[in-house]
């Protein structure tokens, strides 16, 4: 590796990993490092993180609240495409990547920083997402991703090497945790050890902490209603509430009826699969609620072309390609389909299940005299034969002719 790195902004946890990746830092590269925390609604205290790295020697420290940002910016613009990648995945943590990273270059650009550094893996997604998102903003930026360089390759060593620098870890690293978590305001992801075999049942007692499962939920059901304004929902039970507020409020409501469980076997970019439990009690009673609202909007055509964009526009998130023209460009299309999507939808909430009761807008298109099984004056149902035999005219020709 070169040496020719003055000063990088690392992502920083305070956990273990990045912790040692602080001090590796500072001895591999002789360089001065400019700590980044994020607040993404994790639920953690993060002032432990800065008195961490103020102990460590670190000068220059940010621990900033992105909550807001980071529900308005990334996941309603993202929910307008009801975006699932590979049909249940409703991309938390990798939504979470692009703004991580437009942040840390902003940081490298007011702090001098020559280059940046994130704690992912070279087997996940994550290292993609960062590294795309660094790159889209400043080409000329170095990156250093110490888990594709060191020779740090286990927990053992890893901890060897932060109990020979002082460097301090919590008791429960000190042997070997069930499973991996990264969490923040959309989800809480699961992952590695014991749940590394798609066989075994997860222990939901031991994963699960935002949410109880179906089984252990309310026997009665809770009733809601979401109003939204142009595709985004703006309130609560008639409450008016800022982005992340609403998606917390979802999430206590949610997660008390055991709503938004996943166990995943999900292909990653980097071409190996990987099985994940997700916790996204809000973010699936957002979903639902968004689908009904567009139910009664949008005309059939731009639905039907909606849905047709949609896993192009969850693989690109996937894949981390936020700052991509692609992605812009569907999200142009997305967001002026959303300009139509205003009103209320009302659910109940039910040991996992998310029920639609109700749904009404000022922008609807249903029609109740067209739709009625009771006498009208609107529709002539003899218009349909016409219409019937010129849709089967090639089936028609087609089987005449031996098809």
């Amino acid at each position: 590796m070169t040496k020719d790195v003055k000063k990088v902004v690392l992502a920083y946890s305070g956990g273990l990993d990045t912790s040692v990746i602080l001090r590796w830092l500072q001895d591999a590269y002789q360089a001065e490092v400019v700590t980044f925390t994020a607040d993404l609604g994790q639920g953690e205290e993060l002032e432990p993180a800065r008195k961490k790295a103020e102990m460590l020697g670190i000068k220059q420290i940010y621990v900033e609240d992105l909550r807001e940002e980071f529900v308005r910016d990334y996941v309603f613009p993202m929910f307008r495409a009801n975006a699932l990648y590979e049909g249940t995945y409703l991309l938390g943590t990798s939504i979470a990547r692009p703004l991580i990273a437009k942040r840390q270059i902003e940081i490298a650009r007011e702090t001098g920083a020559d280059a940046v550094a994130h704690g992912a893996t070279g087997k996940g997604n994550d290292q993609v997402r960062f590294e795309l998102g660094y790159y889209a903003l400043n080409p000329s930026i170095r990156v250093i991703a110490p888990w594709r360089e060191w020779d740090l390759t286990s927990r053992t060593r890893l901890i060897e090497y932060a109990e020979k620098h002082q460097i301090p870890i919590p008791k429960d690293k000190r042997g070997e945790a069930p499973y991996s978590q990264d969490a923040n305001l959309l989800h809480i992801s699961s992952e590695g050890k014991v749940l590394e075999d798609p066989w075994v049942e997860p222990d939901y007692d031991l994963i699960l902490s935002r949410m109880v499962t179906p089984m252990a939920a309310p026997d009665t059901p809770t009733e809601i209603e979401i109003d939204f304004e142009k595709g985004d929902p703006v309130a609560v039970n008639g409450e008016k509430m800022s982005p992340a507020a609403l998606l917390a409020r979802l999430n206590e409501l949610g997660g008390a009826n055991g709503i938004g469980l996943t166990d995943i076997v999900e292909n990653r970019f980097v071409g190996m699969k990987s099985r994940g439990v997700y916790e996204t009690p809000g973010g699936t009673v957002l979903f639902h609620a968004r689908r009904a609202m567009e139910s009664i909007t949008l005309d059939r055509g731009a639905m039907h072309q909606k849905d047709e964009l949609m896993p192009r526009y969850a693989e690109l998130v996937y894949n981390g390609f936020w700052f991509a023209p692609e992605r812009k460009m569907l999200q142009a299309a997305v967001d002026t389909a959303s300009e139509r999507v205003t009103g209320t939808v009302r659910l109940k909430l039910y040991k996992g299940n998310v029920m639609v009761s109700g749904r009404k807008s000022p922008n609807s298109l249903y029609d109740e005299a067209l739709v009625t099984f009771e006498e009208d004056q609107v529709y002539d149902q003899r218009d349909a034969q016409g219409f019937i035999k010129l849709n089967a005219l090639r089936l028609m020709t087609l089987k005449r002719n031996g098809g």
